[in-house]
């Protein structure tokens, strides 16, 4: 049989679909591959017992996706729609400089990044992620197909939101898809608690979706823009142009919404508060169990970003004019620096050193300790480690071809099984529960293969197992 390609698209006007379906019919073989118009996209490959059961399921397919409205089109056709990206207005600060212990340039805009006491990780827009130790030394490169719009942790796990509208776990060696939000939806941020992940997008909506990647609840906002998502156990915090609300985190339902001056364009959270930064200059530390304005943080300029020490002690923020700040507790100014090298989309403080990534993508190491920052005060700082990653750093590709293994002696066996209309994992060692479904990627997931996974984690909220680490295919 001659091979029979059926390309389909769902474009609407006024910022909604804007994606595509591809199905290539080869044989006994069928290829899908989707995502929004302009982009890779996401390809599985179906194998069948003869050519006529492969000519069925296609059709299946197709004629599905007709009837959600779907039209036949020719690739290229149609032009792909921008990504939004956070405006650079960054302009450089007259504030003396801040102790830098070491800089490594990404090479794009970052928005993206994590520390823990291991690495920090950093991701930019050119889809490049780069874990580096807090020496600086660069130790590992993920290449993901899109740009990255956040980079957030999850106990365990590693995760990457990006602008091809998909989730990447980075938890093993390898990506993988855990989560695939719509392609039409423009993210702004996500955070993700116990395995349910929140989402932010540029028109103000906030979008919870559960461990199988299955939607939960979506809620509009009074306002746009909504560059501020933070989960917890029980509830989901979001800012946007108009100001900050919590939804439960079960059923969506709304519990306060408080008014800030300026929108809101970062979010971070400790256990009882979340802190807003704005457009205004100004933080916000809100009280979760109602919303109430605790304190605010003036600085001179729109916050890009905020942090805070643990317990909320310390609250650091950073500006559009490549000032980063530290206030007490209460609000009162304890320091203004600069970076040196642009404003701070993003930041984390951890043991004395607070960790940026900025405009002109750099991921940098600032020493906060009160001795380093008195000396900065007086005018003496460290000259910066400027960081290369080594030219023999190869970058990993999320692929969907495993490594293999013929026993499960170094891992746990799980099993893919058809559950109506989507695929489902549980586990097949002893030792587990059987009725409990498994968190595992989405772009391995076929239906009676067997895999051995290195670890299987029950959640904290009981229900389901999380697959972690390396995953090989069980021959």
């Amino acid at each position: 049989m001659a091979e029979q390609t059926t390309y389909l698209e769902l474009s609407e006007d006024g910022g909604g679909a804007h994606k595509y379906y591809e199905v290539v019919l080869s044989g006994t073989s069928v290829t899908i591959t989707y995502g929004r118009i302009g982009a890779p996209g996401q390809a599985r490959t179906s194998t069948f017992g003869t050519e006529r059961q492969a000519e069925a399921a296609a059709r299946k397919k197709i004629d599905e996706k007709v009837r959600k409205g779907y039209t036949p089109a020719v690739r290229g056709g149609r032009a792909p729609r921008a990504v939004t990206r956070r405006t650079i207005r960054s302009s450089r600060s007259t504030a003396k400089q801040a102790p830098v212990l070491w800089r490594f340039a990404s090479g794009a805009p970052a928005f993206g990044i994590f520390a823990d006491e291991q690495r920090c990780w950093v991701g930019n827009q050119n889809g490049d992620v780069f874990t580096v130790r807090h020496d600086g030394t660069v130790t590992g490169r993920f290449k993901l197909p899109d740009g990255v719009k956040c980079i957030v942790a999850d106990d365990f796990w590693i995760y990457a939101g990006c602008d091809d509208g998909k989730v990447y776990d980075l938890s093993g060696k390898v990506p993988h898809v855990a989560y695939e939000i719509s392609a039409d939806v423009d993210i702004y941020w996500l955070d993700i608690d116990d395995a349910i992940l929140g989402v932010s997008d540029r028109h103000g909506r906030v979008t919870a979706i559960d461990h199988e990647d299955e939607f939960q609840w979506a809620r509009d906002a009074a306002g746009d823009a909504a560059w501020m998502v933070r989960c917890d156990a029980d509830a989901i915090y979001h800012g946007h142009s108009r100001g900050v609300a919590r939804y439960d985190t079960a059923d969506g339902t709304p519990r306060w919404q408080t008014s800030v001056r300026g929108g809101v364009l970062f979010g971070w959270q400790e256990d009882d508060t979340v802190y807003a930064g704005t457009s205004n200059s100004q933080v916000y530390r809100l009280a979760k169990a109602d919303g109430k304005i605790e304190a605010v943080y003036q600085c001179d300029a729109p916050v890009f970003s905020c942090a805070t020490a643990p317990d909320g002690r310390y609250v650091f923020a950073g500006d559009s004019s490549s000032s980063i700040y530290c206030f007490d507790q209460g609000g009162e100014r304890l320091w203004k620096l600069g970076t040196g090298f642009g404003s701070a989309y993003s930041m984390q403080f951890l043991d004395d050193r607070l960790y940026i990534v900025t405009t002109d993508g750099s991921l940098a190491c600032v020493d906060a300790s009160a001795t380093a920052v008195e000396a900065a005060n007086a005018g003496s700082v460290p000259a910066p480690l400027d960081v290369k990653a080594a030219s023999t750093l190869t970058a990993v590709e999320p692929t969907t071809t495993l490594a293999t293994a013929t026993s499960a002696d170094d891992g746990v066996v799980v099993e893919c099984y058809q559950d109506g209309g989507r695929v489902r994992v549980r586990v097949t060692s002893p030792g587990y529960r059987s009725d409990w479904r498994v968190q595992f990627p989405k772009d391995i997931r076929e239906p009676n293969a067997r895999y051995v996974v290195e670890e299987i984690r029950p959640s904290q909220q009981g229900g389901f197992y999380r697959a972690h680490g390396e995953i090989k295919r069980l021959l």
